[in-house]
């Protein structure tokens, strides 16, 4: 659970960031920013292991590009589930999939992995 909150934080940074830097991604209040942040973590718990296998032979040709499509369509999902969370068109998905991959990238490095290593 603990670890949910702690991912529920750094998805909230990212998609803040997010809609500083990207044209096209926006938030109304601070409350749609973390019912966005939680909802996306759900989604990508649910619906994007779902969308990775199914899209896994594009992804292979693309050499992994293709998974910035599918990251950037669930935040689009997400923004489809939240009136006060915007994003316009793929491209301002994509942007905000860097982001919040980059921010997750870099939170990861810093916080570390709670899993013993034999």
């Amino acid at each position: 659970m603990i670890r949910f909150i702690i991912q529920a934080v750094v998805t909230m940074i990212g998609l803040w960031l997010s809609a500083q830097v990207v044209p096209g991604v926006g938030f109304s209040s601070n409350a749609s920013l973390i019912a966005a942040a939680i909802i996306l973590g759900l989604v990508n718990a649910v619906v994007r292991p779902i969308m990775v296998i199914l899209t896994f032979p594009i992804t292979v040709v693309t050499l992994g590009l293709f998974l910035l499509v599918v990251n950037a369509a669930m935040i689009g999902l997400t923004a489809m589930f939240l009136d006060g969370f915007a994003v316009d068109g793929l491209w301002a998905g994509v942007g905000a999939a860097i982001v919040t991959g980059l921010v997750s990238w870099v939170a990861g490095a810093f916080i570390g992995d709670d899993r013993k290593r034999d």
